[in-house]
């Protein structure tokens, strides 16, 4: 069974508004209560208790990338000169800050780094690489790998049944 971050279980009514939230977070309260067999008010009180508890985060729109002229993706392994806690903090604020970086992993492995960048076109990206990711603290090597087509993209958390 799943638990609350406040250490109460989640049951399956909760994973139920989840996943249903998770694919429509515009969903009126009413058809939410429908879809997960709950009146109104319980249906309400549960959302209001899943965000005080911190799982649900927020909601967001799901933005088209060719729309906005970010549909060329790369992927990026960044290797750092070094690792102390002082430079892998000093990388991770400084990436936060680009905003065509849509995601960025720490590994366990021969690189440090696994970004994820969002831009126009290879051109854009190529001015991106050498204006701005090579020169974030202690980046020693990048190597990019360009995305040819996104087979899977979710935006969504698996919720258990």
């Amino acid at each position: 069974m799943c638990r609350r971050s406040s250490g109460e279980h989640m049951d399956r009514i909760d994973r139920a508004i989840l996943r249903v939230l998770q694919e429509d977070a515009r969903i009126p309260m009413v058809e939410l209560a429908r879809r997960v067999n709950l009146t109104k008010t319980p249906c309400a009180d549960r959302v209001r208790k899943l965000e005080a508890a911190g799982i649900i985060r927020g909601y967001r729109a799901d933005l088209d990338p060719a729309a906005l002229d970010a549909d060329h993706v790369v992927i990026v392994q960044v290797v750092l000169a070094g690792t102390t806690a002082d430079e892998l903090e000093a990388f991770n604020a400084a990436v936060r800050r680009v905003p065509q970086v849509q995601s960025c992993h720490m590994i366990a492995g021969d690189f440090d780094y696994l970004l994820k960048v969002r831009t126009r076109d290879i051109a854009e990206y190529r001015r991106l690489l050498g204006d701005v990711i090579s020169r974030l603290p202690h980046v020693q090597q990048t190597h990019t790998y360009v995305v040819m087509e996104a087979v899977k993209d979710a935006n969504t958390l698996p919720v258990p049944a």
